[in-house]
């Protein structure tokens, strides 16, 4: 028995562990993407440029900005190698909301941004269950979770038809207590029992978590489908705090998982967005690489 237990002390992390790294994190490449306010120009063409030049490959809308502007952001990205990444909310009313008018007007809405989502081959439509401002809500119980798990179901069935997923962002206390963590947000996901319905991470709302590498791992490769980037500090450039900006736990977790998907810019400017920008992108990578 004592030789078996040494044998195990000493045996790689694979022969023990399903959590092991499926592929070596050198070999894992970092998928940027952008928001729309993001980049410099004065449009949308004129953002796409200045994102080949850094090498972007992604590009988040927001959902009312895709409807209306379909047939424009399509024509820009012919022919370019950046894609649409996740599509930001968007949508009217909300999902948790007692009033069956603006219950509806958010099954309306959603509808319809997953169905252009899916059309210009989106990852996903991201969503918050409700904001602390969005009243009159349901109240946060046990039934309410069942039934926001039996919404997400149905909506998550729609989207597989579409093509894409609805995901799940938690965010901190002071904006949507409901959902905080990336665990949460998961678990949502694997009762609503639906393919269609995934989530993310956020780094600055990831404050709420005691590891950003556990937040990411306790979603895994099932249920992890986008991840939003800003500064810890201020929610500005990630960069502009150097003494918060450190990211590489958590990029540790996704060279583990192996993530396939987008880390997008979802944050304000503290400056000239033609340095700062750059700058910020240069220490991402960077970061990354030091994973």
């Amino acid at each position: 028995m004592g030789a078996g237990a040494l044998a195990a002390a000493s045996a790689p992390l694979g022969l023990l562990s399903g959590c092991a790294p499926k592929a070596k994190p050198a070999q894992v490449p970092l998928h940027l993407s952008f928001q729309h306010g993001i980049a410099p120009g004065e449009t949308l063409a004129e953002k796409l440029d200045f994102m080949e030049k850094l090498g972007i490959e992604g590009y988040e809308p927001g959902g009312q900005y895709l409807l209306e502007h379909f047939d424009e952001i399509t024509q820009n990205l012919r022919g370019r190698s950046i894609k649409v990444s996740a599509i930001c909310a968007g949508f009217r009313g909300f999902i948790l909301a007692e009033d069956p008018a603006v219950k509806a007007e958010f099954d309306t809405s959603m509808r319809e941004i997953v169905e252009a989502a899916g059309r210009i081959g989106s990852t996903g439509v991201i969503m918050v269950p409700a904001f602390n401002h969005q009243k009159p809500c349901l109240p946060h119980t046990q039934e309410t979770r069942d039934y926001l798990c039996e919404q997400l179901h149905e909506l998550g069935e729609y989207a597989l038809k579409c093509g894409t997923t609805v995901i799940l962002e938690p965010l901190n206390r002071k904006e949507a207590f409901y959902m905080r963590q990336v665990a949460d947000a998961a678990a949502i996901c694997r009762d609503a029992r639906s393919e269609g319905v995934k989530c993310m991470g956020d780094f600055w709302h990831m404050k709420e978590e005691t590891s950003d590498y556990g937040a990411f791992m306790s979603a895994g490769t099932q249920y992890l489908r986008h991840v939003h980037m800003a500064s810890k500090g201020n929610r500005k450039m990630p960069g502009e705090n150097p003494e918060v900006d450190r990211f590489v736990e958590g990029f540790k977790a996704l060279k583990e998982l192996n993530y396939p998907y987008f880390v997008s810019f979802e944050c304000g400017c503290g400056g000239d967005r033609e340095v700062l920008v750059p700058a910020a992108v240069e220490l991402l990578r960077q970061q990354w690489e030091e994973a």
